[in-house]
């Protein structure tokens, strides 16, 4: 596991024009001279962010443990793959500090009733869902608020506004982002900075077909239940999310006309929290 925060370079990005701080492109590519920095971007809903904000004219930072897909979705986007084990606070204080835009997303998940849960691995999850989006966040707020312009999407969960047996991990660290993001929201709004919540139903991402088996373990039941019965029992809507889909809602909140939200948890859920 690399930990040593060492960037791996694809082609050149665009550097920031002198206006950037007040200017916003029109058309597609409206993040044109903003640099973004994605954690947990080498697969699932990371990398659908990465590629949706380097479409849209950002420049990539894209922070993962897992090096040579980092490296390969860099080079596809034409950001810069940063490989870090965001466990590691000294790594984590490695990243760059330039960035316009910070998606907290890096997650990791563990299944187990309170009682039989290890310890260290409840303090792993806090470190990579907690403390590393703090970290981050308080070495490039000083760089949003010089430039007076920041969006700050932090992927939480619908387990950020509702809990679940099992997961007390999991529930506990998207409930403190859930906090961070306001506390962030309310100083970051005389610097022009935004921030705030995107908070899935279960994606179709690595993370969530891993939890399938834990789950049904935990529930003593088969995986095809885990779907039907845990997973999408209280959805609307019966299907997983698209990691797309969860991105292109992470770039509405960076989009010119969303300046004025900030703040907020955004449920992409499939109906969950209506009910």
């Amino acid at each position: 596991m690399e930990n040593n925060g060492s960037p791996v370079r694809g082609p050149a990005p665009t550097a920031h024009p002198s206006d950037a701080a007040t200017a916003e492109p029109a058309g597609d590519r409206f993040l044109a001279g903003r640099t973004a920095l994605v954690t947990g971007a080498a697969s699932g809903i990371g990398r659908a962010c990465a590629e949706a904000l380097a479409a849209a004219g950002a420049t990539v930072h894209v922070v993962d443990r897992a090096a040579e897909a980092a490296k390969r979705v860099a080079e596809e986007i034409g950001g810069t793959a940063w490989v870090v084990d965001l466990s590691d606070p000294d790594a984590v204080d490695g990243l760059p500090d330039d960035a316009d835009i910070v998606v907290n997303n890096a997650g990791l998940q563990h299944v187990a009733p309170v009682h039989d849960f290890p310890p260290e691995r409840f303090a792993l999850i806090q470190r990579v869902m907690v403390e590393a989006p703090f970290r981050i966040l308080r070495r490039t707020l000083p760089h949003m608020y010089e430039r007076e312009w920041g969006r700050v999407i932090n992927i939480s969960s619908v387990h950020g506004l509702r809990a679940s047996p099992f997961k007390s991990a999991y529930v506990t660290a998207k409930h403190a982002l859930e906090g961070l993001s306001k506390v962030v929201a309310l100083e970051g709004a005389p610097h022009g900075v935004t921030s705030n919540c995107v908070n899935p139903g279960y994606v179709r991402t690595p993370l969530v077909e891993d939890q399938i088996a834990n789950q049904a373990l935990a529930h003593g039941i088969s995986p095809e239940d885990v779907v039907e019965r845990v997973m999408l029992e209280r959805t609307a809507i019966k299907r997983l999310i698209e990691p797309e889909e969860v991105a292109q809602a992470a770039l509405w909140l960076c989009s010119p006309h969303t300046a004025y939200i900030t703040g907020v948890s955004l449920p992409v859920d499939g109906g969950w929290t209506a009910h």
